[in-house]
């Protein structure tokens, strides 16, 4: 009968042993737990095994049959166990099974032992017009209007005000991509600088910018918000690249002119510290804003859309696709229009239009502030870490508990217990001290069960982080020893010359391509095999874009052979459309790698750390453009400059790109370890009435066993 939801329904056998749970709760909280532990045991199995209990007994449908099914019985069980455990997942399965389950379409004629809408419908009101308060939910982080008050889903929210959020990421995607990618140009033929230089002063400003992401969402986690910190880091941006179009345009800021004959013998005057540390306050002016734009406008974004809301829910599956695709079209204006500005109207021109742009997109976002919904900070996150690993520290010495029940608001937890790095649960022990009158309620003398657990959800996340690095190491080289080869290219088309730096143009035309695909072709398919709302997993995007990078860098190193043997040989050029499979290869990794570290580390951190989240991908993107650094400083050192010369007919830059595709295959394979090992963070069924009739997972990456087998986990645990 272990499969079987018959003789009398387990949902029905869930309040019975609900309601003494929460008498005895405070008088014997052992028999209490053990209670609780068995109604979600119970409520695991009616949900797993959803049937009448009149269908596996048929000879009771005569005398004591199930007229409501088993719908009713799920939710009423559901709301009693949020009662009892004041777990958000259990009333988010209320809400969002509200309406396929037909809490809301029922005709209430009755509540009786079968029927039990009516008594549900009335508890559930008082639930959802009532508060409740605890430690870890007096900042939970409430999504209200601009006025402070609860948002209208009819005025707030939804595609529009994405899109005017995006729009700001947008214009720093124009203000950003219009200075990296044709940054080396401006360094190596108008200040002289050494190509090693000056491929890493991109990659540092690069790194930098993505770097500082996780400052400003520790401030807008802390204390700005999202909204107020995207406004004032954009307004900085606006700073920032006005002062680097001032740096550009005046004469004095540059050394002076050089022919290509001593370019060739190296007889240039570099520009001077005076020229440089202008051209730096202006790029780290703009690195600091853009980090803070970056960090919080996808998270800002997907606040607008209600989770809870299966057919919001739905809308945001398609968010960060359609938000990537969106500041693609961005990069793809900056590398073809303005760096054409650039480069034949001029530098300050071109910057110019940058810094127009974002102060339009800045005041478009303040103007549509009454459509916007707000989540009010919730706190430092990093405050948080840093407690939860100091307590863990100092009560080291003590016994590991027994059973989770005895940790700081057990009962009050708002994630379910889990044994990974179960030494952290010291953080929550309540000994003799902490157990004292004042000090349960001190965060630097005890932590919530809460607390820990989700510190241990973004420890989880850092394997798989640290694997995503190599990826953006090898993306940098699209923004610059890529572009220094197309200036030894033929890259005319008749009479007109493609600016060096517009050949980034099929790096972003790849991203678009794939991208829609993505979402119109790969992802369609691969829900019907996987029967799932994602199709793929965010991991097996970051799979695949690992894979086409390591592919990318084969590629370069074998087209670059090429291209020095025909020069130094022959004395011609060959064309720059050569470099487009790199691009191409490249482009369509970054469309799969993206959005899937996006989706990876804003669905697996705590919802209490979005923002933090998001700058923690960020910061994947800010090491690979340092690691880039560092392995050009290594290399110079190493090959005495035999590699990376100024002059590329005369070095062995392929040499390096072989060197990035044997790391890249090495840190696959350890990518293939983590990943394997991973287990997703578990979420909320959710309807869809166009994926068949067994109910799938809404967020969760796994496929619907996995799921199941995921969520039976807690129970047997005692959570």
């Amino acid at each position: 009968m272990r499969t079987i939801p018959g003789r009398i329904s387990p949902e029905r056998r869930r309040p019975r042993w609900l309601r003494p749970a929460i008498v005895f709760k405070q008088t014997n909280s052992h028999y209490s737990h053990l209670l609780l532990h068995h109604a979600q045991q119970l409520f695991e199995f009616g949900d797993k095994y959803r049937g009448k209990y009149d269908g596996s007994v048929g000879v009771v449908k005569s005398y004591y049959a199930s007229v409501s099914g088993y719908m009713d019985e799920l939710l009423w069980a559901a709301l009693w166990l949020y009662k009892a455990t004041d777990k958000e997942e259990y009333l988010k399965y209320v809400i969002n099974k509200a309406h396929c389950f037909g809490g809301i379409g029922w005709a209430i004629t009755e509540f009786s032992w079968d029927v039990k809408y009516a008594g549900l419908q009335i508890i559930a009101s008082k639930v959802m017009v009532g508060t409740h308060h605890d430690k870890d939910s007096e900042n939970d982080g409430t999504v209200v209007d601009f006025r402070g008050n609860p948002f209208d889903k009819s005025k707030t929210g939804g595609w529009l005000a994405a899109g005017l959020i995006l729009g700001t990421e947008l214009s720093e995607r124009i203000c950003v991509m219009g200075i990296s990618m044709n940054l080396v140009t401006y360094l190596v033929g108008i200040l002289h600088l050494s190509s090693s230089k000056s491929a890493n002063i991109v990659t540092n400003f690069m790194g930098t910018l993505n770097l500082l992401g996780l400052f400003a969402g520790f401030l807008a986690d802390a204390k700005l918000g999202r909204y107020l910190t995207v406004v004032i880091f954009g307004s900085i941006t606006a700073l920032g690249v006005t002062l680097l179009t001032l740096a550009t345009s005046i004469p004095s800021m540059r050394p002076p002119s050089c022919s290509d004959y001593r370019k060739q013998q190296h007889q240039c005057i570099e520009a001077d510290g005076r020229q440089l540390a202008m051209l730096y306050a202006a790029l780290y002016t703009v690195a600091l804003g853009g980090g803070g734009i970056k960090s919080n406008v996808s998270g800002f974004g997907s606040d607008q859309f209600d989770v809870t809301d299966p057919k919001e829910e739905k809308s945001m599956i398609f968010f960060f696709n359609r938000f990537y695709f969106g500041i693609s079209i961005g990069s793809l204006f900056a590398v073809t229009v303005l760096v054409y500005i650039q480069d034949n109207v001029g530098r300050g021109m071109g910057y110019g239009l940058s810094a127009g742009t974002m102060v339009i997109a800045v005041l478009i976002l303040i103007c549509g502030t009454p459509l916007y919904r707000f989540r009010k900070p919730q706190g430092s996150p990093l405050t948080v870490i840093w407690r939860v690993l100091f307590l863990a520290w100092k009560k080291r010495s003590l016994p590991h508990p027994s059973h989770p029940s005895q940790l700081n608001e057990y009962h009050n937890a708002k994630v379910s217990h889990t044994q990974r790095f179960s030494c952290l649960d010291k953080a929550a022990i309540l000994d003799e001290y902490a157990a004292a009158d004042g000090n349960r309620n001190n965060p630097w003398i005890v932590s919530t069960m809460t607390q820990v657990e989700e510190v241990k959800m973004v420890l989880k996340l850092m394997p798989i982080w640290s694997t995503c690095i190599l990826f953006w190491t090898v993306y940098s080289q699209m923004t610059t020893f890529t572009i220094e080869q197309a200036t030894y290219m033929n890259r005319k088309i008749g009479s007109f010359v493609i600016p060096s730096g517009s050949f980034t143009v099929f790096l972003f035309i790849s991203i678009l391509l794939f991208t829609s695909l993505n979402e119109r072709v790969f992802i369609p398919i691969a829900r019907k095999l996987t029967h799932t709302v994602q199709g793929i997993t965010s991991l097996q995007r970051i799979g695949t874009g690992l894979i086409l990078s390591i592919a990318a860098m084969v590629a370069a190193a074998t087209i670059e052979k090429h291209r020095r043997e025909i020069a130094n040989r022959q004395n011609t050029h060959i064309s720059a459309f050569w470099l487009v499979p790199q691009f191409f290869l490249v482009g369509a990794g970054e469309a799969f790698a993206y959005v899937g570290q996006l989706e990876f580390f804003i669905r697996e951190a705590p919802e209490r750390m979005k923002s933090m989240s998001t700058g923690l991908f960020l910061s994947t993107i800010s090491m690979g453009f340092f690691v880039s650094s560092l392995l050009v400083s290594l290399v110079d050192k190493v090959t005495k400059d035999r590699w990376l010369r100024s002059n590329l007919n005369s070095g062995k830059l392929e040499n390096f790109y072989w060197m990035l595709a044997v790391l890249g295959a090495l840190n696959f394979l350890v990518f293939l370890a983590f990943s394997t090992r991973h287990q997703y963070k578990v979420q909320q069924h959710i309807c869809s009435d166009d994926l068949g009739e067994k109910e799938i997972e809404g967020w969760n990456d796994g496929s619907v066993e996995e799921v199941e087998k995921k969520e039976s986990i807690p129970a047997k645990e005692g959570a």
